[in-house]
């Protein structure tokens, strides 16, 4: 990896420090404190650890894996050291996805520093790495990974080694051949631009090159005009093709000739299909566009359940972690279950099971730092109370004294006859509250009686809860009677309380209702999570999403069991062409394994809308299959579809295995030449695997 020269004077130094590396303590709890020794590897982007007394053994982990560095006893391990290591001398990694953070004391406040600062340095450089160099980085990755003997060259048995980790099964006869083109200088090994050329030959893409050529004039580069051509013809672009595509040549072309001659070589047309500009998801969808200042009944609002939870409803820990990974994914309603602790101080856990407790004043000052980090808008508050009267007192303070003037209380004026719109940030409570408690609450949960009491009784800021079989048996019975009860007032549904694992049920049968609290168990991963984030991925990650008109409109009903009665009923076909997939990960880390990969698309929706279709199998081929099949959907309800791309591992054995996914609204859908940049199963990126497709999306 390379460092800028700008990386001088104390962050120079800092890096030094990491690269001759240091003893930290680990720390696990109160009890468990233990020395291991940390440094930075020559390539800026890995750390090694080892424990004290091994003598050779490191294992690592990438700066890339790293989402944030806090500084001081920021964490429950650390706070139950604290009176043993002072604040400025602790500090913790944050790690991507669902891996435990990682809790460490230095010797010194000096030492924290060079690494807390060390891991910012390198966490900044990586983020603002250009395709280019993201491509260089790969690249090396590779080569490191390859050069087994560490002497900067890769001999052949090292390079068969390369094929079998970059899940390419490829004879020994073709291996020796791409071999000996990249040895130029006939040593019988590769350095750098031989590994390099070596790489470009394993990497070529021919239906790339294909699509290239078949817009080239000259066949060797695309003009403006050539480019201007592909993205109205292909990508579907209107008005304003022509500036873009000489944008996209000076953002993408690597050679400085072609961009001056305003033309984009076939490197930089690839790195303009594989980069976020030529993903399958519209960039435009991804900021903040949608209108904010409508009543909060008009939104989905992303939920979640039990948040304190870490793993199981029965005897898992409970923890402020668990807030804090809940609001970084954008969730904007958190649950927090009151009872009475000792000493006068209410807890936090899952009453009347073995889930450890936490205090309340701890959850709330988590909730003031964080409520905010990940979106603006507002935090639902949902307080289950079972405390006494003294201990709502108490609950009342701390509500008031840490998050002030944060709280939207039933004192602000002009909300009485609709609730106020994600543009104001309130809280909302259930049960029976002292006085000082209820002061500070805006939404009331009441008991569901019938729609009809509802509609004719019901205040805007009352709400009802409803358990995931209560919610589908209205749906099933009178779905436009649920669909208008939402678009006035809030529901929320929850899991069923048989779901003691945590597991989740789908969203998406909630959502077609318009109910818009739809609280799921964020700790567990799958595809319910995968729809949740990738329904809620639009929108500048708000955590809000305007409903359809469909699910608005108070003067229309909308029956989502038959979609094909709504007066403005226009399906659509979406046409989906799975051609290639690019650097899948192997599943079974065993030298011999390779996967054989399928692709499945799935949509989610309005019951017509729920099919999957599948690819075959491709036998022993995660580097680059090629598939080249078109799946065929008709869509009845576009605007409340979600469109879920799977890659797995086929086995005749047994269940394929998972390999990685990416989901989207419909309505969030570029057409034309796209990537679909996989996810991990626990949400987090899997660069550079993806599959390549082209999407065609057309009336009927």
């Amino acid at each position: 990896m390379a460092i800028s020269r700008s990386l001088a004077g104390e962050q120079g130094q800092n890096l030094e420090a990491m690269k001759a590396g240091m003893f930290l303590r680990k720390v696990k709890s109160r009890m468990w404190k233990r020395l291991r020794h940390y440094k930075l590897q020559e390539d800026c982007k890995t750390i090694a650890y080892k424990s004290s007394w091994a003598i050779t053994s490191y294992s690592t982990f990438s700066i890339s894996d790293v989402e944030a560095v806090r500084e001081g006893h920021q964490s429950e391990a650390l706070l139950n050291v604290a009176d043993d290591f002072p604040a400025d001398h602790c500090f913790t990694l944050v790690f991507r996805g669902r891996r435990g953070n990682l809790d460490l004391v230095a010797d010194s406040a000096k030492e924290a520093q060079a690494w807390i600062q060390g891991i910012r340095v390198l966490m900044e450089n990586m983020e603002n790495m250009d395709e280019s160099t993201k491509l260089d980085q790969w690249i090396s990755d590779w080569f490191l990974k390859a050069d087994l003997n560490k002497d900067g060259r890769i001999n052949f048995k090292e390079a068969k080694k390369l094929l079998k980790m970059m899940n390419v099964d490829m004879n020994e006869e073709h291996a020796c051949c791409l071999f000996m083109m990249a040895d130029k200088s006939e040593s019988g090994t590769l350095e750098d631009q031989e590994f390099v050329e070596f790489y470009k030959m394993l990497t070529e893409r021919t239906e790339v090159l294909d699509l290239f050529q078949d817009y080239s004039s000259d066949g060797q580069s695309l003009s403006q005009c050539d480019l201007e051509e592909f993205l109205r013809e292909e990508q579907l672009e209107g008005e304003g093709s022509y500036e873009h595509a000489l944008q996209l040549i000076d953002c993408y072309e690597p050679s400085d000739t072609a961009r001056k001659n305003h033309s984009m070589s076939v490197d930089g047309f690839l790195m303009y299909l594989t980069s976020p500009e030529g993903s399958i998801f519209n960039l435009e969808r991804q900021g903040l566009f949608q209108d904010m200042s409508q009543p909060l009944a008009h939104y989905y609002i992303s939920s979640s359940h039990n948040t304190y939870l870490m793993e199981d409803q029965l005897k898992g820990p409970s923890s402020v972690e668990a807030y804090i990974q809940a609001l970084k994914r954008g969730c904007r309603c958190v649950e927090v279950d009151c009872w009475n602790g000792s000493n006068g101080e209410p807890v936090v856990y899952h009453g009347h099971t073995l889930t450890s407790k936490i205090l309340l004043k701890d959850v709330i000052a988590t909730i003031a730092n964080y409520a905010f980090k990940a979106s603006e808008y507002p935090l639902i508050v949902s307080i289950e109370n079972h405390c006494s009267i003294e201990q709502q007192e108490v609950m009342a303070r701390y509500f008031r004294d840490i998050l002030g003037d944060m709280l939207l209380t039933n004192t602000v004026e002009g909300v009485s006859s609709e609730l106020p719109s994600p543009e104001v940030r309130y809280s909302k409570s259930k049960q029976n509250l002292c006085k000082k408690l209820s002061d500070l609450m805006f939404c009331k949960s009441i008991h569901f009686h019938s729609f009809e009491h509802s509609r004719m009784s019901a205040k805007p800021n009352e709400m009802s809860s409803f358990s995931e079989s209560k919610a589908r048996k209205y749906s099933k019975e009178a779905g436009s009677d649920f669909v208008l009860h939402n678009t006035r007032q809030l529901t929320r549904v929850y899991p069923s309380g048989m779901r003691t694992d945590s597991s989740n049920y789908c969203p998406v049968d909630m959502w077609n209702m318009g109910c818009q609290i739809v609280a799921l168990n964020f700790q567990t991963a799958g595809m319910e999570m995968d729809l949740n984030d990738g329904l809620f991925t639009q929108n500048g990650y708000s955590g809000y999403i305007l409903k359809s008109e469909i699910l608005r409109k108070k003067e229309r009903l909308f029956d989502p069991e038959n979609p094909e009665e709504r007066e403005d009923y226009h399906p659509l076909l979406f046409s989906v062409k799975v051609i290639s997939g690019q650097q899948l990960p192997k599943v079974k880390q065993k030298d011999w394994s390779i996967v054989d990969p399928l692709v499945r698309v799935e949509i989610y929706g309005v019951p017509l809308d729920q099919v999957k279709q599948e690819t075959k199998y491709i036998d022993n081929n995660g580097f680059n299959p090629h598939w080249n099949e078109t799946l065929q959907f008709k869509i009845h309800t576009p605007e409340l579809a979600l469109v879920r791309f799977v890659v797995e591992d086929y086995d005749k054995a047994s269940r394929n295995d998972f390999i990685g996914q990416y989901t989207l609204p419909f309505t969030c859908i570029q057409p034309g030449y796209r990537h679909v940049h996989l996810l991990s199963k626990d949400g987090t990126s899997i660069h550079p695997s993806s599959i390549y497709v082209h999407i065609k999306i057309t009336e009927l």
